[in-house]
């Protein structure tokens, strides 16, 4: 359904850690723990030399995560911030300062009839081609 991993992120986002209308939440340490990590996740992660990815593990869960087009059409809007839950889910210990979670592709719009807003938009949307021309054409307001 999406084809942008990291658009499907800002509304997985909206829908399961803002809104919980999605759950049970995923949560990492979960998993990591589960497959016999123990003790400190941070040296785990640095061992395996995973501290600035997104892990397999959380990409695997959110691209098969399915969302409804009831759920999708209660997204009025979506935040674009580097400190969002589903960012350090994916990757823990990421710090903000690459393009890890640029969304690169605005095709997914289409899957959001009611989104007014993206709010911190400016930066992680831009990445994707005609970007402000598409949000402005859509009516959807980023700041």
């Amino acid at each position: 359904m999406f084809r942008d991993f990291n658009f499907k992120l800002l509304v997985i986002d909206k829908l399961m850690y803002q809104d919980k209308v999605i759950q049970p939440r995923f949560r990492i340490a979960d998993v990591l723990h589960a497959k016999g990590a123990t003790g400190d996740l941070w040296k785990y992660l640095y061992e395996q030399n995973l501290l600035y990815t997104v892990l397999e593990e959380a990409r695997r869960y959110f691209t098969d995560l399915e969302i409804t087009p009831d759920q999708l059409a209660t997204v009025e809007e979506l935040t674009a911030d580097g400190g969002l839950e589903i960012y350090h889910q994916c990757a823990p210990f990421w710090d903000g300062e690459d393009d890890l979670f640029d969304v690169t592709s605005l095709d997914d719009l289409a899957l959001l009839p009611n989104l007014r807003v993206i709010h911190g938009g400016d930066e992680a949307m831009m990445a994707a081609p005609g970007a402000e021309d598409t949000l402005k054409a859509r009516g959807i307001a980023v700041g």
